[in-house]
């Protein structure tokens, strides 16, 4: 199967998007220039110099168990395959004391066996950034308790935790709400806990069956998420404090396919419909050209 590849050369986008119905049009200069990527033009298992896993129970109340298993991620055919079972796992983490004060922390099921794996990988350690355009081209799992998600947090999560170190969600899905995606910011101020997150849906077409492209374009004024490089939601910055606006400093993606949780299992999770698979064609970042000295 062939896919587009990259132009080494090719540093700015000279892209413009026709205005709809409620919908910003969008510019993409030739101002930026690209920082980062992964085409998945390889065999195996995700490049270890660019992305990690996350292990076990992490966060949520969600269902599955994320492992470095191949069978639960690898890249295939040009393409990073992030794929979900409905399969037993033994929690190795049950019985450790610091598994039940995280379990407590982050809403992680006190439970010694899962019965579905995934895997979530990050870039956490490996490459950060801040401010850019994140771009991500995907399609979507589907079924009753899927939960996809493509989102950053902020570098200083282990020392202010979380909501105060700042997360973007650029995607996140659920399967109940089978046409429909969101983009959501999250701070200390603004987060789901309070109901007072900022957030945004938008109808999407068959994101199942073809590919889309899901996007923010961020600077230290405003964030702009994006589908098919069409604005849906625009964050501004309201120049307050950290508590508000925590978004300047560097953020590590995450892409991650979920089963459950606080919100994809609200209407319960669909046994029938596994394997399911979020599948990547890219991940690439760009960010301003440094202005040139007169």
């Amino acid at each position: 199967m062939l896919k587009k590849t990259i132009i080494i050369g090719l540093i700015g986008l000279s892209t413009m998007i026709s205005c709809t119905k409620n919908k910003k049009a969008v510019n993409i200069s030739n101002d930026y220039k690209l920082v980062w990527a992964d085409e998945f033009n390889y065999e195996g298992r995700p490049d270890p110099a660019k992305w990690g896993y996350e292990y076990g129970f992490i966060r949520n109340n969600e269902k599955q168990y994320y492992t470095d298993d191949p069978k639960n991620t690898r890249v295939e055919n040009g393409y990073l395959i992030i794929e979900a079972h409905k399969e037993k796992i033994a929690n190795k983490d049950f019985k450790s004391d610091d598994f039940k004060d995280r379990s407590w922390l982050h809403y992680i099921p006190k439970i010694d066996t899962a019965q579905y794996t995934s895997a979530s990988l990050t870039t956490k350690g490996l490459a950060e950034w801040t401010y850019g355009k994140i771009e991500v081209k995907a399609k979507l799992p589907k079924g009753v308790g899927q939960w996809p998600a493509i989102w950053m947090l902020g570098e200083n999560k282990k020392e202010v935790g979380w909501p105060k170190c700042g997360e973007i969600d650029i995607m996140e899905h659920v399967g109940f709400n089978k046409d429909t995606v969101f983009g959501s910011v999250h701070s200390e101020t603004y987060n789901h806990i309070k109901k007072t997150q900022k957030t945004k849906g938008i109808f999407i077409d068959k994101p199942y069956d073809i590919f889309h492209v899901y996007s923010i374009e961020w600077t230290p004024e405003k964030i702009d998420f994006l589908l098919d490089n069409i604005v849906y939601l625009h964050i501004e910055n309201e120049h307050k404090t950290t508590n508000e606006w925590p978004f300047d400093q560097n953020f590590c993606l995450k892409l991650n396919n979920a089963i459950g949780g606080m919100w994809g299992a609200q209407k319960g999770i669909d046994d029938n419909i596994f394997p399911q698979q979020m599948v990547i064609d890219y991940v690439r970042v760009f960010q301003l050209k440094p202005l040139k000295n007169d």
